[in-house]
Parts: structure tokens; C-alpha cells; sequence
């Protein structure tokens, strides 16, 4: 609050904005998958994932799916309760009418989804690896400052604003919170969840060739 004392908006966002923001994303972190896929880390890293390979399913698309159901959960159980928290203490913004909730929820299921996609690619690097404590804790390091999570990217100054424009990161936090403040209102609205899609698109495609270079040959350690 205390940037906002001699200015009323700062890269297009005023103080209510950014204290909703605030809240918003705290309530997205753990939805949106940001702290990384351990469960499959070390599920590889174990050799549990053999099981896993053994099911008549799809493996992306599994994962995806316990995935969701986690980020329901953490919507729920861990997103509200902070949002609920600050509203007891700071004035927020809420989503203008049902269309903003709307494409708030699309935004959010899109995110998800990007952030899985994601977690899961750095996941596989332990086929190879085996161990990826240290390329694990960079990525989501890397993911939660572009993605807008520690400060908002319409702070960030010149060529480091527009490296985070380019990164497929902001559309995990970033935009998701932008179009829960109504800043993107008819066609940029769809220009965001056409973003969103497209990152989730790049992103499963480049799992699914991963996966199969690494599914090729699975060497399990001690047998």
C-alpha cells in the first residue's frame, strides 16, 4: 500500500486491484500447481511409476485428471478461505456480473491445466535424471516470479515486462487474476483464454513427445 501513497495507479492497476490481486493469488497457488508435480518426481524416482504404466490409460491424460481433481480441492479448501480473510480486512473487487465469473472459471480451468502441463514436463526430466530436486525447485522458482505470483508482471519494468509477456507463464497467474478484475472486457477476453489455450496446447504436445522418448525404455533401479 505504501507504493500507492503518491500514486493512484501503477501499470494500469490501483490500490484495490492490487490488494485483490493479492488475495486472489494467494488463493491460486496451490490450485494452480505452482509448487511443482512431486508425486510423479518421485514416483519415477522410486520406480512406483512402472505401476502406473501398467494401466490401460492414457498417461498424460491420467495424471490430468487426478490433477483437476486436486485443484478442485485446493480451489475450494485452500483458495477461498484467504480471499474470505482478506475481504474481512480490505475493501475487494469481485467479479463485475455472471459473464466475468464466467470467464474467470474458464481462465482458471486453463491455468490448471497449463500449470500441470508444466509441472509435468520437468517431472520426466527425472527419467533421465533421476534425481531433480535441484531443476525442480529452479523451474518452480522460475514459474512462480514470471507467472506473477510474487509481484504482479505490470510492475515489472521494460524488457523484463515484455520477457514475462512472451513466457507462457503469466497465463497461469497472471491473467487468470487480470480477468477476475474485469480488466479485459469483450474481445480481449477471448484474446486471454485464446493465450491460455494456445500455451496448453504447446505445452501437452511437447509432453506427449517427451513421454514417448521416456516411455521408450524404462529402466527401473534395483531390478
Amino acid at each position: 500500500m505504501a507504493l500507492y501513497r503518491h500514486r493512484s495507479s501503477i501499470g494500469g492497476l490501483d490500490a484495490a486491484d492490487v490488494v485483490t490481486y493479492t488475495f486472489v493469488t494467494q488463493g491460486l497457488l496451490a490450485c494452480t500447481g505452482t509448487f511443482g508435480q512431486a508425486e510423479i518426481t518421485d514416483r519415477i524416482r522410486t520406480g512406483d511409476i512402472i505401476s502406473d504404466l501398467f494401466r490401460p490409460l492414457h498417461f498424460q491424460a491420467y495424471w490430468a485428471s487426478r490433477d483437476m481433481g486436486r485443484a478442485v480441492f485446493q480451489a475450494i479448501f485452500r483458495g477461498i478461505p484467504p480471499f474470505v480473510v482478506g475481504a474481512l480486512v480490505f475493501h475487494l473487487r469481485l467479479p463485475s456480473n455472471g459473464w466475468a465469473g464466467l470467464w474467470f472459471t474458464i481462465s482458471l480451468l486453463l491455468a490448471i491445466e497449463l500449470g500441470f502441463a508444466y509441472g509435468l514436463l520437468v517431472a520426466m526430466t527425472g527419467f533421465w535424471l533421476i534425481d531433480t530436486r535441484g531443476p525442480t525447485q529452479l523451474a518452480i522458482f522460475v514459474m512462480q516470479f514470471f507467472s506473477g505470483a510474487v509481484v504482479p508482471i505490470s510492475f515489472f519494468p521494460g524488457a523484463l515486462h515484455t520477457v514475462a509477456e512472451v513466457l507462457p507463464f503469466s497465463s497461469i497467474i497472471q491473467l487468470p487474476v487480470e480477468v477476475f478484475l474485469g480488466i479485459h472486457h469483450g474481445v480481449a477476453v477471448l484474446g486471454v483464454l485464446g493465450r491460455q489455450l494456445l500455451w496448453v496446447t504447446v505445452l501437452v504436445g511437447l509432453n506427449e513427445v517427451v513421454a514417448r522418448r521416456a516411455l521408450q525404455r524404462v529402466v527401473v533401479q534395483g531390478g
